[in-house]
């Protein structure tokens, strides 16, 4: 009997996908990771580009249900010690101990007494009475000990040897990243199993963090998809939902995903829903088309909230007239960056500043910002991306290089396939 599968549980954008998870065997990156439970004796980093996988790929080895891993995500941490306090929980620990002694003391005094009896037509009869009086005495003492949060939690961590992961390292403080590092460091020398993810960027201190552990950090980078790599996803999913697709949509999809497992996911789930498809069809389907309303359709899902925000920009200020644009209609000169770095639609690729300016000079009638004008909105731009909720900025600008660097896949989908009129 075929075994019944619902979309929903083959492909899985976002999530952990049971049966569409692809090790990537070629790169090693399970064997590499694996090691930090034999007593390796290093900090494990694991770096990549957002939506690459990584988080996927350590919770397929480190489950966070699992009772011997503790997860901590570094977007949840406020302060320092809400950090700590997340293994203090995770280990049922303390940070106030409370000890009680007692003592007791007693005396005892026995005593017997004789009598007989005479009651008419019954013989005499004798007997012996008994009492025992006690006399107790308890004393008690207690002490108690308080510990700092971190104190705690490390010996928390020494005592029960619970493999950390600590997901969105580079979201933590970067000053508070140096502390965390120092408080583990004698842990990990004696084996403790430390995995800290992370994004290759400035919030990220790399070099720091090596410093901190003098020589003890294990560095597994985390590429970003190939398209032979992705093509596995719907070469897994697919025929476990009886679908047959064309090659050249596997091909496609992969074109458009900029190296992320995630949207490769997201184009799977999205081409099954345009036919209809909920579960495991009785009959084989074969697909061999694709349009682009699927990719469409998932942009307006991905980068759009974050394109609103960067072309709104800061506070409204007079500055920010309305310029002519060669396709009709006028747009301020946030709203124009974007569209020049949309008309360019690079990818996860840096953009050179020069480069962007011509594309701006491209779709304005009159009004072309001077240098200046640009690089100050590329500034706001990366200020306000760095701010978002997000783990990464959805863009950096380089000012010294003068360099853009586009560096979340969904956003730069988005400049792609998204709506960007109002």
């Amino acid at each position: 009997m075929t075994k019944i599968y619902y979309v929903e549980q083959v492909f899985v954008p976002g999530g952990m996908p049971k049966h569409t998870y692809v090790n990537r065997a070629g790169r090693e990156l399970e064997k590499r990771l694996q090691k930090v439970t034999r007593n390796l004796c290093k900090l494990v980093t694991l770096t990549g580009p957002t939506k690459s996988g990584k988080t996927v790929l350590t919770n397929k080895l480190f489950p966070r249900s699992a009772e011997e891993c503790i997860w901590i995500d570094g977007g949840s941490i406020g302060k320092e010690d809400d950090f700590w306090h997340c293994i203090i929980d995770a280990t049922d620990s303390y940070t106030n101990h409370e000890v009680s002694e007692s003592e007791e003391d007693g005396s005892t005094i026995n005593g017997d007494a004789s009598l007989e009896l005479s009651i008419p037509f019954i013989s005499k009869g004798q007997g012996k009475l008994g009492a025992s009086v006690t006399d107790k005495k308890t004393s008690a003492a207690k002490s108690s000990r308080s510990l700092s949060p971190r104190a705690a939690a490390i010996a928390a961590l020494r005592a029960t040897q619970k493999t950390l992961v600590i997901d969105d390292f580079h979201y933590l403080d970067r000053d508070f990243q140096g502390s965390v590092v120092r408080a583990l460091k004698p842990l990990v020398f004696d084996g403790l199993p430390v995995v800290a993810i992370a994004i290759p960027h400035r919030r990220y201190d790399a070099v720091k963090v090596e410093k901190e552990m003098t020589l003890r950090v294990e560095p597994i980078p985390v590429p970003s998809w190939s398209k032979d790599e992705l093509t596995e996803i719907p070469g897994i999913g697919f025929p476990l939902l009886n679908i047959e697709i064309a090659p050249s949509i596997s091909e496609r999809m992969a074109n458009e995903a900029y190296g992320s497992p995630h949207l490769m996911q997201e184009f799977c789930s999205e081409l099954s829903n345009q036919h209809g498809i909920e579960e495991t069809l009785k009959t084989k389907l074969k697909i061999n088309s694709l349009d682009d309303i699927i990719f469409k359709q998932i942009a307006e899902k991905t980068g759009k909230v974050i394109f609103e925000k960067l072309a709104k920009g800061p506070r409204q200020r007079s500055d920010r007239k309305p310029r002519p644009l060669t396709g009709g209609g006028t747009a301020d000169i946030y709203k124009v960056v974007l569209l020049a770095l949309a008309k360019l639609a690079p990818g996860m690729q840096k953009v050179e500043y020069e480069v962007l300016r011509s594309a701006i000079k491209e779709i304005l009638v009159t009004e072309v910002p001077q240098a200046h004008e640009v690089s100050r909105v590329l500034e706001k731009m990366s200020e306000i991306a760095s701010n978002d909720e997000a783990s990464t900025p959805v863009i950096d600008w380089v000012k010294g290089d003068q360099e853009l660097y586009i560096t979340d896949p969904f956003f730069a989908f988005f400049l792609k396939w998204g709506t960007l009129e109002d």
